[in-house]
């Protein structure tokens, strides 16, 4: 019989409580710690694409995901009046692939809620505690945990986000991982008013700067502040204190105009503020003896690939059924889950074109205007709807997802 193994998964996210759920399937003992002291579930508005929707799917959770959808019907581009230039519509069609806004939209908590409602059977969680240090040999992982513990593990898994300690542990020193776009984003939520519809709307600001408005249910609307900046102080900002990045956020945009002294106004008694640094994370490895990255930790692509959080979950299907095909060779696991998933991270982290991105957030109102004209004609003979309706592939290109992790048995059998 092949043997069980204890595995500690450091990071209760997407990716980590994901890899969970297919871990405990395939017979092994699974420890996830969160340095968070409950179950994080906050944050803004996420989407499923390509194969992410099939890895949904896949663990049967898809009709739960189907219930919790953010009703958002398109993307407008609005000038200062807030009347919309032109309007791309989601891509409801069933076939190609989906637009600026997926078919399935779903706000980052309640994602997170599901996956921890189908993994909490058979995986031990520990809230409030992380993994500040580990010591490996070929036969184990000594984890050192935040409370001053220690545990013995077969395989360490850092699933701790885009600024991963477990990822910095494994590195060469000096090693950055980052590749950066030049775009910082901020975001947070107010009170939603009568204006406020089920369609996206995007404002665009000289300067190189963007606000996106979108209401994600009946009380709330989700803010968010772009720009493209190249400086120390902005690369900064985001491990500042939260009060120095609202002022920081509101000098940049106070003279935007449209709704921005409402959104300003709304920041600081919103529920939450978030500031960061566009970027990817690119390594030439995932692993090092009996520790490996997954998600963002391993390979985050950006807001802007579309398949930030599709990548987390294909990459925890695939390093799961690696390891559940082979748990008496782990270094075989470890270098398949690398060969199989590279091509698809490649594919998804392609997506992210500075150029083009730059094209996206003009400097100049001249700019702005020839932006928005040319958007409202390619909306007008309906180039978008075409295009989305008859591309054959989505994001993740044709890459398809390897054989189930386990045998397929929808929950609650």
């Amino acid at each position: 019989m092949a043997r069980s193994l204890r595995v500690l998964v450091a990071g209760g996210g997407v990716a980590g409580q994901a890899l969970a759920y297919w871990l405990v399937r395939g017979g092994h003992r699974v420890t996830v710690v969160e340095r968070f002291p409950a179950l994080r579930a906050t944050g803004a508005q996420v989407d499923l694409r390509g194969q992410g929707i099939e890895a949904v799917e896949r663990m049967g959770l898809l009709d739960a995901v189907r219930g919790e959808l953010v009703d958002e019907a398109g993307v407008a581009f609005v000038n200062a009046s807030g009347k919309a230039r032109a309007t791309i519509m989601a891509n409801t069609s069933g076939r190609g692939r989906q637009s600026l806004t997926s078919e399935y939209e779903i706000m980052r908590g309640d994602l997170v809620r599901i996956l921890h409602d189908a993994s909490r059977e058979g995986a031990e969680y520990a809230f409030g505690l992380s993994v500040d240090g580990f010591t490996q040999d070929e036969h184990k992982v000594l984890a050192h945990f935040s409370d001053g513990s220690s545990g013995e593990f077969d395989l360490l898994v850092g699933a701790d986000g885009q600024g991963s300690r477990i990822r910095r542990a494994i590195l060469p020193d000096g090693f950055d991982p980052y590749w950066r776009v030049g775009i910082h984003m901020a975001y947070w939520f107010v009170p939603r008013i009568a204006s406020d519809s089920d369609i996206r709307d995007t404002y665009m600001v000289p300067g190189g700067r963007q606000i996106m408005r979108r209401s994600h249910n009946a009380a709330e609307t989700q803010v968010y502040f772009v720009m493209r900046e190249v400086s120390e102080e902005a690369s900064a900002i985001h491990r500042e204190p939260v009060e120095r990045q609202q002022e920081f956020w509101a000098g940049r945009f106070r003279d935007a105009g449209w709704q921005t002294e409402r959104f300003i106004e709304g920041m600081k008694a919103g529920p939450f503020f978030y500031s960061q640094e566009i970027l990817q994370v690119r390594t030439d490895t995932w692993s090092k003896g009996r520790v490996v990255l997954v998600g963002d930790a391993a390979h985050c692509a950006s807001p802007y690939s579309g398949m930030g959080v599709s990548g987390g979950l294909v990459g925890a299907y695939v390093l799961a059924g690696e390891i559940n095909r082979h748990p008496d060779d782990l270094p075989a696991a470890l270098a398949n889950y690398d060969a199989v998933l590279r091509p698809f991270v490649d594919e998804i982290q392609a997506e992210v074109n500075p150029r083009i991105l730059r094209l996206g957030m003009p400097m100049t109102r001249r700019a702005i205007g020839a932006f928005l004209s040319a958007t409202a004609l390619a909306c007008f003979l309906h180039v978008p709807d075409f295009v989305a309706r008859h591309s054959k592939k989505d994001r993740g290109g044709d890459w398809r997802l390897p054989e189930s992790p386990v045998p397929f048995r929808p929950r609650g059998r």
